[in-house]
């Protein structure tokens, strides 16, 4: 169905010292302490622990934003997603399906 959009949630990463990245969101994948864990739009609300790894941000356009981050938390109420972290930085930027793109 061209034409209908798929839902989103605003994003915010903040590290201790400064903004890493905000914007709008289709989906965002955090290093949960327990293990990876996703987060869509319309998820229930969740406070948890994040450890050291990669989040991953698709954003509506379907580019995939990778940021390095360390030990912190993440917050998600009213499709809204916090992840304060103590330190983050932008890794990459590239389509979702980079495969498909190049066929």
């Amino acid at each position: 169905m061209a034409g209908v959009e798929k839902p989103t949630m605003a994003v915010n990463i903040v590290a201790a010292d400064r903004p890493v990245w905000s914007g709008k969101a289709r989906s965002v994948t955090i290093p949960a302490s327990e293990g990876g864990m996703g987060i869509l739009p319309n998820h229930e609300p969740v406070l948890t622990v994040i450890k050291s790894g990669t989040v991953t941000v698709v954003d509506p356009e379907g580019t995939r934003q990778s940021f390095k981050v360390d030990n912190g938390f993440i917050a998600f109420d009213s499709n809204k997603l916090t992840v304060a972290v103590d330190r983050g930085s932008v890794v990459a930027a590239e389509p979702e399906d980079s495969d498909a793109l190049a066929s």
